[in-house]
């Protein structure tokens, strides 16, 4: 490998207009923030080093061995984070960038293009939300972050209007990539002159050297000095070049693991573009309603195991030719049953926040691509019982959190018990192989008192709830307190004449926790408010509905749902959700399994 004649980053940035420098798929895509590339900038002009570049040379001959994408032109946070694939002639040599991806994207967005990302409190579907932002240099004065010597900032053309507007003499934005306009010193004392930047009565002596310092290095650097320093492989075996890439992107936080399989993926795939299908088929997924926020580390994971590949394990071996070409004839039938799996968890009223454990998908999509199912395990009749048992299964797992930590020692299993069961789910074989492991789906009336402690709001609280529902899922549900929380504050409760210290010690540490709270439809919910329960109840129901209500929700029909009452509506309610929770998952009374290991004593000794 060849350490070469370094060259401009004006030269390189015509490089990559001119699509001479091209990025290889075993990249992977551009991670850097704003502020890493400000510090570029403010490091070059400081004249620190930016470290070197790694390029392969790829002649033209075998420029359509291979596939290659764009630099990005701009970056969109909501709209452009992917690379464009490009088709290249093969009429020269191009350079594809091995190393230093990152870096090189940063300085052409800095100088050509743009970069917007989400201003806070905006809605993520508001294109107001996004405004277009270009790199700027104040040329007046030092930047006041400390990690930055040169005020370098993406500024959007409203923030530019408001520096204007201040007529500041403390701020002159310069855009950064107008230099690359410049031709010669000339242009410089000239750009100074047009904007009055030596103007004395505007701005100090100090001023006036410091903008005329910081646009020459500026030029200097960007135009003239050769910064770019790089080495160059020449070899046209991919797998060298694929095991240079992984050995120089494997240090550090660089890229991530599943980054670095999922280009090797890339390399390895012949018919299909791994990268851009598996980024496109992620972000398909997670926009099921009502959203997810699945990653390519699942979906790299489920091609491992629902392809059957024995060992499944993040790991480069396992990503090898002879497993990719496995995974490439297979992906239809593997992304068909991800996207299934996803849209009956979506069935269920799981969202990305209440879905704990991603990898829990993995199993449900191997039993329904090992049984060839299609949209009929969401809706058909005849899969009710699957439904069932998969939704009670994935509450379970979840619940108890098997799938926490590194589950791949699961997966072997799982598939095992999923085949040996062709047609039906296997939720009670799951059951009776993990008894009395760490990874146990099983409940005692401990665990289950512990869960009845669960507060409004999270996750388990929702798993908990739709237990003990028969939930129409085409309809939104929401978690719902039945005696508001805007009364459970001490000056709200004194008012209503609960004074005692210990009862209002007991009003505020329960009102929140899973005897309090319910699911109710969302047009329900908006209608109830913050309505007292009771007033709500009898305005909205007639004496048969309340009866019905209190049955459904599991309220005790002899309290009288007024907050005064609310410790013994606490009590019932927390006992009839408890007993109804033990009967759903079959766990047996400490007091009943006492009484048995009694009698089992006595007849022995007998």
């Amino acid at each position: 490998m060849a350490y070469e004649k370094p060259i401009s980053i004006k030269e390189t940035i015509t490089a990559i207009q001119e699509q001479e420098y091209i990025l290889p798929a075993i990249q992977r895509e551009f991670v850097w923030n704003t502020k890493q590339i400000e510090l570029l900038f403010d490091s070059i002009l400081r004249d620190y080093p930016i470290s070197t570049f790694l390029f392969w040379k790829v002649k033209a001959d075998d420029i359509n061995k291979f596939k290659f994408y764009r630099f990005l032109p701009y970056f969109h946070q909501r709209d452009k984070t992917h690379n464009d694939p490009i088709q290249l002639s093969n009429d020269k040599d191009r350079f594809a960038v091995l190393d230093g991806q990152q870096r090189l994207t940063s300085l052409y967005l800095g100088l050509k293009g743009s970069y917007a990302y989400k201003l806070a409190r905006y809605n993520w579907k508001s294109d107001h939300a996004f405004p277009k932002r270009h790199l700027y240099l104040n040329l007046l004065n030092n930047a006041k972050n400390g990690d930055l010597l040169y005020d370098f900032r993406f500024l959007s053309k409203s923030e530019l209007d408001k520096f204007n507007e201040l007529e500041s003499n403390s701020f002159h934005w310069f855009k950064v990539g107008d230099i690359l306009n410049f031709t010669d010193f000339p242009d410089i004392f000239k750009y100074i002159a047009d904007h009055s930047l030596m103007d004395t009565s505007k701005y100090s002596a100090e001023q006036a050297k410091f903008a005329s310092d910081t646009l020459s290095k500026l030029f200097q650097y960007i135009n003239q000095k050769e910064l770019i320093n790089f080495y160059l492989e020449k070899s046209t075996e991919l797998d060298k070049v694929l095991h240079i890439f992984i050995r120089v992107n494997s240090g550090g936080t660089k890229l991530s693991y599943s980054d670095l399989l999922l280009s090797i993926a890339t390399a390895q795939w012949k018919d299909k573009d791994a990268r851009d299908i598996i980024h496109r088929f992620v972000d398909q997924i997670n926009s099921i309603s009502p959203g997810f926020n699945i990653n390519k580390d699942l979906v790299l994971k489920s091609c491992l195991v629902l392809s059957d590949i024995k060992d499944i394990k993040f790991k480069v071996d396992n990503f090898s030719t002879e497993n990719m070409a496995i995974i490439e004839s297979d992906w239809d039938n593997i992304s068909r049953a991800l996207n299934i799996a996803v849209r009956l968890i979506s069935s269920f009223g799981f969202n990305g926040k209440t879905l704990t454990a991603h990898n829990a998908i993995i199993p449900i999509a191997y039993f329904i691509k090992k049984n060839d199912l299609n949209d009929e395990i969401i809706h058909s009749r005849h899969h009710s019982d699957n439904r069932k048992k998969i939704k009670e299964w994935l509450i379970r797992a979840l619940l108890k959190k098997v799938f926490g930590g590194t589950p791949d020692n699961l997966y072997p299993v799982y598939r095992y018990i999923i085949t040996e069961n062709s047609g039906d789910f296997p939720l009670q074989q799951l059951i009776d192989r993990y008894k009395g492991s760490n990874k146990t789906l099983t409940f005692n009336e401990e665990t289950i008192d512990h869960l009845l402690t669960t507060q409004y709001g999270s996750a388990f609280a929702y798993m908990l709830l739709s237990l003990i529902y028969p939930l129409n899922h085409n309809y939104k549900f929401h978690q719902d307190h039945i005696h508001p929380k805007k009364f459970f504050k001490r000056r709200e409760l004194i008012k209503l004449g609960i004074t005692d210290e210990h009862k209002l010690e007991d009003y505020l540490s329960n009102f929140n926790s899973i005897p309090n709270l319910q699911l109710i439809q969302e047009t329900e919910n908006l209608e109830k408010n913050s309505t007292p329960f009771k007033n709500w109840l009898n305005a909205t129901h007639s004496e048969s509905e309340i009866i019905n209500y209190k049955n459904l929700h599991f309220i005790p029909l002899e309290n009288d749902l007024s907050i005064e009452d609310f410790t013994n509506f606490y009590t019932l309610r927390k006992e009839a959700i408890k007993q109804k929770l033990m009967q759903v998952l079959n766990v047996t009374s400490a007091a009943h399994e006492k009484e048995e290991s009694s009698e089992l004593i006595e007849e022995e000794l007998t």
